[in-house]
């Protein structure tokens, strides 16, 4: 029967009663036919697979119409269906053994030979509770349901030999497949029998089946152990990490708290050392005064003046020099003096001169040396900071403390 037949018959139908498998090509429709049957067709241009079950709408469809918790008959339009997804069968069993829905007749028409096996190994595991039968249109379905209800269905004729094999054939085959149960016991007919070879097959299955699950669980088992290991050991690498972290942390913390004391012992020794050469550059300026005032030889109150200027200019040198040293550069000094500890002070001070852009003339007077003795020392100092013979102090140094 077509979909626009069916839609003709008495019931109603809500237009969310339905499901889209957009992928899969095809949309289930759920329709309440009279009270309490249940009308389930699929919309398709093509023969299709089964999917999903779509308990939810199914679930939403029973809650609707009232027939949660109550006896009602479903019948199912097989036109376009040719297979059936395993995970549709898992969801079939779901919902009969942990579901439990009322139901009581179902009926398939419409079967295509491709699907009819699968319909009848349905049929061979349903609870005993539920009829399964299979019509050719949905008129012979609709009227045995109305039989059902009037207690007029009659009884399925007594099954041949053959058909009772085929059936617990079936059963065995959809309860491994379907139910997962691979300790169920298979009855195997005698050896003279023409069906002996099948059981023993089903029978060979299930012992190969129970030995593929026991290899999964060993390997589910290894899994778990190695993943545990892996985190426990991961666990071990982060806990380790954190107390260097924290151990790292105090370390910069004292080594910072020693810093800053250095720059406060040094703040004070540049407030005494500013306040001398400020004393030290007024005297030296009284001194010129009176110089500039004596009468004496031309020649020698110039050679006492510029000495005065000389050590009037050093002094200024000495006490810009002390103005600018700052944090960084007491930083810088730490540093390199923890890199580099065959330096002696006068050399690290030289080193500090050199970064803060000094010419050599201005660092020799600033040590009291000389300009050759100032080449002397920058050529011992070369070798001290393990330098090559084309590389410059001065770009060493800055690149030094450009590093902090």
């Amino acid at each position: 029967m077509s979909k626009e037949a069916v839609d003709k018959q008495p019931g109603h139908q809500q237009k969310h009663w339905q499901q889209e498998h957009r992928q899969a090509g095809y949309t289930k429709h759920f329709k309440l036919i009279d009270s309490n049957i249940l009308h389930v067709s699929i919309e398709a241009r093509q023969n299709i697979t089964l999917e999903w079950m779509d308990v939810d709408l199914f679930e939403t469809v029973l809650d609707q119409t009232g027939l949660i918790n109550k006896p009602f008959h479903c019948i199912w339009d097989f036109t376009h269906i040719s297979e059936i997804s395993y995970h549709y069968k898992k969801d079939i069993t779901k919902l009969l053994y942990n579901r439990n829905p009322q139901f009581r007749l179902i009926v398939f028409y419409n079967m295509q030979p491709t699907a009819r096996v699968i319909v009848e190994s349905f049929a061979a595991v349903v609870p005993e509770n539920i009829r399964v039968i299979m019509t050719d249109t949905y008129r012979e379905g609709y009227d045995a349901i109305l039989d059902y209800e009037k207690g007029e269905l009659p009884e399925p004729p007594a099954e041949t030999s053959d058909e009772v094999m085929k059936r617990n054939f079936l059963a065995y085959l959809a309860r491994m497949s379907w139910f997962d149960m691979f300790d169920e016991h298979i009855n195997v007919p005698s050896f003279d029998d023409k069906y002996y070879s099948f059981f023993k097959a089903i029978e060979a299955m299930q012992a190969d089946l129970r030995e593929k699950e026991k290899e999964k669980a060993m390997e589910l088992e290894q899994l778990k152990h190695d993943y545990e290991q892996k985190i426990t050991e991961s666990v071990i690498k982060l806990n380790a990490q954190i107390e260097l972290n924290k151990k790292q942390a105090r370390e910069h913390e004292k080594e910072m708290a020693e810093l800053k004391s250095r720059i406060a012992n040094q703040d004070m020794e540049l407030t005494r050392v500013s306040t001398a050469i400020a004393e030290k550059t007024t005297a030296l300026r009284n001194l010129l005064d009176q110089i500039y005032a004596l009468d004496i030889d031309q020649d020698q109150k110039r050679q006492m003046t510029d000495s005065c200027l000389s050590l009037i200019e050093t002094e200024t040198i000495e006490k810009r020099l002390n103005i600018e040293l700052t944090e960084s550069d007491s930083v810088f000094l730490s540093k390199l003096q923890k890199k580099h500890p065959n330096l002696n002070q006068r050399e690290l001070r030289i080193s500090l001169l050199v970064k803060l852009n000094y010419d050599t003339r201005e660092i020799a007077r600033s040590v009291g040396i000389s300009t050759r003795g100032m080449e002397s020392i920058r050529y011992r100092m070369h070798k001290k900071l393990g330098l090559g013979k084309h590389q410059s102090i001065k770009t060493y140094l800055s690149d030094l403390a450009a590093t902090f």
